[in-house]
């Protein structure tokens, strides 16, 4: 199973956040970014582990049918594990567990990958990199977060861009960097994605960057032109 196998790897993987989509559009909205982006993101919560309640299952069955890129479900949920067989029948792709969710998250992990999907790992803004590398063999992705868990639009926190480097040398070290792919969610806006790809980031989940584009072919260009190297357009 390698989720990564016909995704881009010469430029930025660009992931929509459907929790800034319009939600009565959510269907015009997904044609609209279908010809740009890779994969859509689904965050859901529980109102328990993080604040706040956000999607659920039948929505993503809802949606499956609109697009074929992947879906990620970036489960935010104090018991995950008895969420992934719903997401999973639903149609997810990718099902990323935090690591905040401790001896929960490496079962639930488990139990995604017994149902034949691809697995990331989630990493809040308090957990030290060191916590991850254990489990770096579950995973297809470290998701790290640069804001506050269920909050959006705020600004990320100024220590993202080191996290993403430790992040990026951990996988490096490890000799996994063409199966774990290192992501920045949380305060995605055009003066920070920049240098989270000088720090080495490989994926980015993008929210009212892209929605509130004026101009998505110019917007797409942009983000893929983007260099590990300088952080700028190439």
């Amino acid at each position: 199973m390698d989720f990564w196998q016909g995704m881009p790897t010469h430029r930025l993987i660009v992931e929509c956040s459907l929790w800034s989509a319009d939600m009565v559009r959510f269907a015009d909205d997904i044609c609209r970014m279908d010809p740009y982006v890779d994969m859509y993101h689904i965050d859901v919560s529980d109102g328990h582990f993080v604040p706040g309640l956000l999607f659920f299952a039948d929505l993503v069955t809802a949606l499956r049918p609109l697009t074929q890129r992947p879906f990620h479900v970036h489960l935010m949920t104090t018991n995950p594990r008895e969420h992934v067989p719903a997401f999973v029948e639903a149609g997810a792709d990718l099902i990323t567990v935090h690591v905040e969710n401790g001896p929960l998250m490496p079962s639930a992990l488990e139990a995604a990958r017994q149902l034949g999907v691809s697995t990331g790992i989630a990493v809040g803004l308090d957990v030290i990199p060191q916590a991850v590398e254990p489990y770096l063999e579950l995973a297809d992705m470290l998701l790290v977060m640069g804001t506050a868990m269920g909050i959006k639009g705020i600004k990320p926190s100024a220590l993202i861009y080191e996290r993403i480097r430790r992040f990026k040398d951990m996988v490096l070290k490890a000799g996994l960097e063409h199966k774990v792919k290192v992501f920045s969610d949380g305060g995605i806006r055009d003066h920070t994605v920049s240098a989270l790809r000088k720090a080495g980031v490989d994926g980015v989940v993008a929210g009212s960057l892209i929605f509130k584009s004026t101009d998505l072919t110019e917007t797409f260009e942009w983000l893929h032109g983007l260099t590990l190297e300088t952080g700028a357009l190439s």
